[in-house]
C-alpha cells in the first residue's frame, strides 16, 4: 500500500503572522515554537529571515 504524499502548506490554525512557521512545523512534526526560534535566530544573524519568510508566505499554499 502506498503512503500518502506529504505536502507542505501554511497552517490555518497555528499561525502568528502568515502560518509559514506553523506549516513547516506540521510538515516536520515538531513544535512551532522551535521553528519560530530558528527563524528569529536566522533573521538576526544572517539577515535573510524576513525576506525568506515573505517569499515562503507567497510560495507555500494555504491549507484549504
Amino acid at each position: 500500500m502506498a503512503k500518502p504524499i506529504k505536502r507542505l502548506y501554511r497552517s490555518s490554525t497555528d499561525k502568528v503572522l502568515g502560518g509559514v512557521c506553523g506549516g513547516i512545523a506540521e510538515y516536520l512534526g515538531v513544535d512551532p515554537v522551535v521553528i519560530r526560534l530558528i527563524w528569529v535566530v536566522a533573521s538576526l544573524f544572517w539577515g535573510i529571515g524576513i525576506i525568506a519568510y515573505i517569499l515562503a508566505w507567497i510560495i507555500i499554499p494555504a491549507r484549504k
